[in-house]
């Protein structure tokens, strides 16, 4: 389907262009007309397609379990390094590049799920805690590149606060 849409998308365009191309003077109307409804039938038909793959089952199901078990790493992993020692300088951020970009990264990868799965207030809420999180641990990255381990320590608890909030935000919209 989405290759017919893309098709069609194409054979508008060229057909627009060579309809344009005939005349340097006329444009056949007429001609230029089938080809921008054939253009936008393919816009039209690609974005159902990825409408319908969006929605799928099996992807919302396989979002869900990401969306879960990333955030549920996060908040793990920060809980973990603020009862123990706090890695300081290039040790905290190489322990924030190993352990939490992958599960941020996979968190943010399923994230459109979210609108599908609990609708889009519910989406906006969680992302707006998960967005300010983040930043915070962008500021730790930062701070601990300027030797500022004072302010990075407490960004970390500022961000795993966030975490928990995103984590049983999600927790409640799931029930």
């Amino acid at each position: 389907m989405k290759k017919i849409a893309y098709l069609l998308l194409c054979a508008g365009f060229l057909f627009g262009a060579y309809t344009t191309a005939l005349d340097t003077q006329d444009v056949d109307w007429a001609l230029f007309g089938i080809a921008a409804i054939a253009g936008i039938a393919g816009v039209i038909m690609a974005k159902r397609a990825d409408r319908a793959q969006a929605t799928s089952g099996d992807v919302l199901e396989t979002n869900r379990n990401e969306l879960n078990e990333s955030i549920g790493n996060i908040v793990r992993d920060l809980g973990e390094l603020r009862d123990g020692d706090t890695p300081r300088g290039e040790e905290l951020r190489d322990w924030i590049d190993e352990k939490l970009r992958p599960d941020l990264r996979r968190f943010v990868d399923a994230r459109q799920s979210m609108v599908h799965l609990y609708g889009l207030q519910t989406y906006a809420d969680i992302m707006s805690e998960f967005a300010a999180a983040e930043r915070y641990i962008n500021r730790v990255w930062s701070a601990s590149a300027d030797e500022y381990d004072h302010e990075a320590e407490a960004y970390i608890a500022k961000a795993a606060e966030q975490f928990k909030h995103a984590q049983s935000q999600l927790a409640a919209a799931a029930t």
